[in-house]
């Protein structure tokens, strides 16, 4: 089973679950690895929302189940954050201060608005809304290094009106190139999240073909993850995860710990 790079409990706003039955859901699931990637979303525009956590806390509770679970399971500390132009100093900030092990930078904006809610596709098609957050993601890829990993790429497809029909690579084949481009330059790793095939998008985030070409591009650095927020989710369809990327030409995927990227053969 691979390793699970992206779950999160009760830390984040959006999750009620509770970090100790997510690691035994893990360990009877047979993930060797997992890492907690708990919300930070500074400056989210939805009122009375606020995606913020002591760190202090989760630190200390992830530090507890190492203690109790440690010999079944590694367990990391991770964190996801919410990127925004303006939020590129206090976040570098933040990874200076804090001993992450991995850091995942993903996009759940879109010209100010989270596309989970119907109001920032209002007046407008998929197609404009889709275009507009990838080319908001290369902004913010540009601005902002501390990440290890991009999260979802196409997170904005799961919320589309009409999800798929305005979407594919070709269509946005444009800035998705400069986007993977830019990954590979500097270094970065792209996501595979599980979560599009569990909301019925039929494809995980990002399309298959995002992440075949990433590879053609020289991009060696794949993260796995199920963006589980409660337990029965987490390692949810790694078997089609796994053999996406073997088809993609990845013979390894990626774990972090300590900020550092260990690579696993698949």
């Amino acid at each position: 089973m691979l390793a699970d790079m992206h779950m999160h409990t009760h830390f984040s706003t959006d999750s009620h679950a509770d970090m100790n039955e997510m690691v035994e859901q893990s360990i009877r699931a047979g993930i060797p690895s997992i890492c907690f990637t708990d919300h930070i979303d500074w400056e989210f525009p939805e009122e009375g929302v606020v995606f913020d956590f002591d760190i202090h806390e989760y630190e200390k509770a992830i530090q507890e189940a190492r203690a109790r679970y440690g010999k079944d399971i590694q367990i990391g500390m991770g964190v996801e954050l919410g990127m925004q132009p303006q939020l590129v100093c206090p976040y570098m900030k933040l990874l200076e201060e804090h001993p992450f092990d991995f850091v995942i930078g993903s996009m759940h904006l879109v010209n100010g608005r989270d596309p989970y809610y119907p109001e920032a596709f209002a007046g407008r098609s998929d197609r404009e809304v889709y275009r507009d957050y990838l080319e908001g993601t290369l902004e913010n890829i540009k601005a902002f290094h501390g990440f290890d990993s991009l999260g979802h790429l196409d997170y904005v497809v799961r919320y589309g009106q009409h999800k798929a029909e305005e979407y594919s690579y070709e269509a946005f084949s444009d800035v998705i190139d400069e986007i993977l481009k830019q990954l590979v330059k500097d270094g970065k790793g792209l996501e595979i999240n599980t979560a599009g095939l569990r909301k019925g998008l039929g494809f995980p985030n990002p399309h298959p073909q995002v992440m075949k070409r990433f590879r053609e591009l020289g991009g060696e650095i794949v993260t796995v993850g199920s963006d589980s927020h409660k337990p029965y989710s987490i390692g949810y369809d790694f078997d089609k995860a796994k053999d996406i990327l073997l088809e993609c030409g990845f013979s390894y995927y990626t774990q972090f710990r300590e900020r550092k990227p260990d690579f696993i053969k698949i």
